[in-house]
């Protein structure tokens, strides 16, 4: 029964295209310098469907159609410059998994070490300053006076004296 299902499951699977084979213009083994770069640039461009993973570490099959049109497009023979402008074009700056430095952007990259400062800033402030003294009072000084105490208090007390 086993069997079965994990013969179903991959019959759907090529069926459906998941395990389809890559159609790229190159083998990926035919050139490595050439496939080191299309995985360099495939490491900096982001997946349209996972999000947060790269098209060259993506198992999506949209994903390895993108690496596919970069495989293509160095076999152009185009630059990186220009294969990184290609999908900007389309998908718009979000398609880089690392975002440009310019304009608004410096945030992204500026933000967390400003954060960093200021927290260190207040650390050593508060280092500096040292700890704050207790606040000395006359009844947290001395024990409270015989009268002022409660007289269920007392009553447990001469109980324990006795």
């Amino acid at each position: 029964m086993t069997s079965f299902l994990l013969s179903l499951t991959l019959a759907a699977g090529l069926l459906t295209g998941q395990y389809a084979p890559q159609k790229g213009g190159t083998d990926p083994l035919a050139d490595p310098v050439k496939e080191a770069r299309v995985q360099k640039l495939g490491k900096a461009l982001r997946c349209a469907v996972c999000q947060g993973v790269s098209i060259a570490d993506s198992p999506a099959s949209m994903a390895r159609a993108q690496l596919d049109t970069v495989r293509e497009l160095v076999a152009e023979g185009k630059t990186d410059e220009e294969i990184v402008e290609y999908f900007v074009e389309r998908y718009g700056e979000w398609v880089l998994l690392e975002p440009p430095k310019h304009g608004f952007n410096w945030i992204v990259w500026l933000g967390p070490l400003a954060l960093v400062a200021g927290g260190l800033f207040i650390i050593s402030r508060q280092v500096k300053r040292g700890p704050e003294p207790a606040a000395t009072t006359p009844a947290a000084s001395s024990p409270p006076a015989a009268e002022a105490e409660d007289p269920y208090l007392q009553a447990v007390r001469r109980e324990l004296d006795q």
